[in-house]
């Protein structure tokens, strides 16, 4: 399953450039997981300064 973005995002856009499929992108003022193109990796966890992704 995807990972997901939770409201704990502040939209820093850390994530967005680790992404190597670019599955994130920009949704309502903070960033969102296409779940269709995620494929789980983790990079987008591990750089995230606030702890707003989650494993799917």
């Amino acid at each position: 399953m995807a990972h997901k973005i939770t409201e704990a995002c502040i939209n820093c856009a850390a994530c967005e450039s680790e992404c190597p499929v670019n599955a994130i992108s920009e949704k309502n003022d903070a960033r969102w997981i296409d779940p269709d193109l995620c494929i789980d990796c983790g990079n987008c966890v591990s750089v995230c300064p606030t702890n707003a992704i989650l494993a799917g």
